[in-house]
C-alpha cells in the first residue's frame, strides 16, 4: 500500500508523505486534482508550461504513480490536499 511505502500510518492525516513534496509541488498537485492542464497551472502560478510539466512529472515520480489522475487520487486518499493546520 502506498501509505506504508511513504511512511504514513494514518491515511487520514498528512505526515511523512506530505514531506515528500515541496510546497510548490503541493500547489501544483492541488491544481492537478482540480483537473487543470499544465497550461492552466502555469497561468495560475505564473510559471512556464514547461516548469508546470516538470513539477507534475516530479509529483508522479515521488508518489510512485503512473499518471496525474492517479496522483490526484493518492493525494486525496492520503490527505495531501487538506489545508495545513494553522499553528
Amino acid at each position: 500500500m502506498l501509505a506504508r511505502r511513504v511512511g504514513l500510518r494514518d491515511a487520514g492525516r498528512p505526515g511523512p508523505a506530505a514531506d515528500l513534496l515541496t510546497v510548490r509541488e503541493r500547489e501544483v498537485l492541488r491544481l492537478v486534482a482540480e483537473g487543470k492542464s499544465n497550461s492552466r497551472i502555469a497561468e495560475q502560478l505564473y510559471i512556464s508550461p514547461k516548469t508546470a510539466s516538470v513539477h507534475v512529472s516530479r509529483i508522479i515520480a515521488k508518489l510512485e504513480v503512473s499518471n496525474r489522475v492517479e496522483a490526484a487520487a493518492v493525494a486525496h486518499r492520503l490527505g495531501l490536499l487538506d489545508p495545513a493546520p494553522a499553528g
